[in-house]
C-alpha cells in the first residue's frame, strides 16, 4: 500500500492520501487528544506527542504538527501509523462514537426563518464551490450561521490555524458570497 503526501498552505499540516475512502460522508476534526478518543487512528496519531490536530476528509487524513516540530522527523511515524491502520482495515471510529463534521457540543446559530432563501444560497455556494477547493488543501469549512448580513464559518483541518486562512476568508469566500448573495456583508471565522 502506498500513502501519498501533499503539502498544504498551512506549513504545520501535511495531507496524507491512503488511496481509498477515509470517510464515506462528512468530515471529522480532532483538535485535542480527548476528542481523538472517538477514533483509534486519531488517538494513535496524537499519542506520538508531536501532533496537535487530525482531520479526516473523504479520501485523506490531514495531520498538524506541534510548533517547532520538523516534518522530516514526524512524517515517518505518521506514515507508519496510517499504513498499519489502513492495511489492516481497522475501523475509523470506536463503536458508539460519532463520525460527523461538527461536534455535538457546538451548536450553530439559529438562523432566522425569514432568511431561509439566503441561507440556502449561502450553503449551496459553500458546499459546491468552497468546500471542494478547501478539501484540496487538506481542510474543510463548515457553515455555522447567518445573522444580519454576517456569515459565520468554522475552519477545520489544515485551514484551522493556517497563516493564509484570514486571506482565504476575506479575499476568497467573502467576495464569492457577496457577489452571488448581495445580502452578505461580511464573513467571520468562529
Amino acid at each position: 500500500m502506498l500513502i501519498e503526501t501533499e503539502t498544504t498552505p498551512n506549513p504545520a499540516t501535511l495531507k496524507f492520501l491512503p488511496g481509498r475512502i477515509v470517510m464515506d460522508a462528512g468530515t471529522r476534526d480532532f483538535a485535542t487528544p480527548e476528542e481523538a478518543e472517538a477514533s483509534p487512528l486519531a488517538e494513535m496519531l496524537f499519542a506520538l506527542g508531536d501532533v496537535t490536530g487530525v482531520f479526516f476528509g473523504r479520501d485523506f487524513v490531514s495531520v498538524t504538527a506541534a510548533p517547532g516540530v520538523a516534518w522530516t522527523e514526524l512524517k515517518p511515524d505518521v506514515l507508519a501509523i496510517l499504513l498499519d491502520h489502513f492495511a489492516a482495515n481497522m475501523p475509523l471510529f470506536r463503536q458508539g462514537s460519532a463520525g460527523f463534521s461538527v461536534p455535538a457540543d457546538e451548536e450553530a446559530l439559529s438562523d432566522d426563518p425569514a432568511d431561509a432563501d439566503i441561507v440556502a444560497q449561502i450553503r449551496e455556494l459553500i458546499d459546491t464551490r468552497v468546500r471542494p477547493a478547501v478539501a484540496n488543501d487538506g481542510g474543510d469549512i463548515v457553515y455555522r450561521g447567518f445573522d444580519k448580513g454576517k456569515v459565520y464559518l468554522r475552519m477545520q483541518g489544515a485551514c484551522a490555524g493556517c497563516p493564509s486562512s484570514s486571506a482565504t476568508l476575506k479575499s476568497g469566500i467573502e467576495q464569492l458570497l457577496k457577489y452571488y448573495v448581495p445580502e452578505v456583508t461580511e464573513v467571520r471565522a468562529v
